[in-house]
């Protein structure tokens, strides 16, 4: 047999199989995975099948394939096409770490609604007294209760589009600390305006936003960037935040406290990188 051609595309492979049966040569399309591969088995019609071929290369969506494919094709080609997966999506772009994360997040908020927001709060708040500094988890655990569909929804959406490279790119023990030491100040700037009665990863997706932003612009050969859309979005939806424009309650000193922990750390790792250069 002879290899005549390998395509990315699996039905136009077929296709032109299909319209070369009607001229009464037989082809074979066999999948590699990445590409569909056309294999003819008699060796002295490959000129003609060739020929034929880069005419189909020029115009695969005429009609005369497609009326071939109706006469020649057959139900059981065999042709398989990639299935979409948003697990699979989800997955691919983001490390064990932020998947970790998110599935812990999820799982809180599932026993939110089954026992409650004040049962799981009572367990995971920020410290409300001095007699809970000593419960160590409480300093980061604020950050895995969510009250809405919305917030965790929103929340996640970024955790994954942010940490899920970060740590692809610089590894799980750098997305842990930035996501440790955000959680923390994050959460001890809120409770200054607001007590200890918050939640949500926010602080910690801003701290994110600002690492990624300035890594991206500062040096972008870490392979990280935030569009400056997006950064320009994500600081108007906290001003607009601040002037409660949004109504509903969002932990804006948070925010803050996370986006500008993320810059200075940002800062700083791109200024090591760079003396380190020199």
């Amino acid at each position: 047999m002879v290899r005549v051609i390998a395509v990315s595309n699996p039905r136009l492979a077929q296709a032109f199989v299909d319209y070369m049966a009607t001229q009464g040569i037989t082809l074979e399309v066999h999948n590699s995975g990445e590409a569909a591969e056309i294999w003819l088995a008699e060796e002295a019609h490959l000129e003609q099948v060739q020929h034929e071929l880069q005419q189909f290369l020029l115009d695969p969506l005429n009609r005369r394939y497609q009326a071939a494919s109706w006469q020649a094709g057959s139900t059981d080609a065999g042709l398989q096409y990639q299935q979409f997966s948003y697990l699979q999506t989800i997955r691919s772009k983001a490390g064990p770490l932020t998947l970790t994360v998110m599935a812990l997040c999820i799982l809180v908020y599932v026993l939110m609604q089954v026992l409650g927001d004040d049962t799981v709060m009572f367990w995971l708040s920020w410290p409300q007294n001095s007699s809970q500094y000593s419960q160590l988890w409480r300093w980061v655990s604020h950050a895995f209760l969510h009250f809405s569909l919305l917030h965790i929804s929103f929340n996640l959406l970024w955790w994954w589009y942010l940490g899920g490279p970060l740590e692809k790119r610089l590894g799980a023990g750098k997305l842990f600390v930035i996501a440790v030491v955000s959680a923390f100040f994050s959460g001890w700037a809120q409770s200054l305006f607001s007590g200890a009665l918050f939640g949500g990863l926010s602080g910690v997706v801003y701290a994110l936003m600002g690492y990624v932003w300035l890594s991206g612009e500062r040096a972008p050969e870490r392979g990280l960037n935030l569009p400056r859309g997006l950064m320009v979005f994500s600081v108007l939806w906290l001003v607009a935040g601040y002037f409660d424009m949004l109504g509903m309650s969002i932990a804006n000193a948070a925010h803050v406290a996370g986006l500008v922990l993320g810059l200075l750390m940002a800062f700083w790792d791109t200024r090591h990188r760079t003396h380190n250069k020199q």
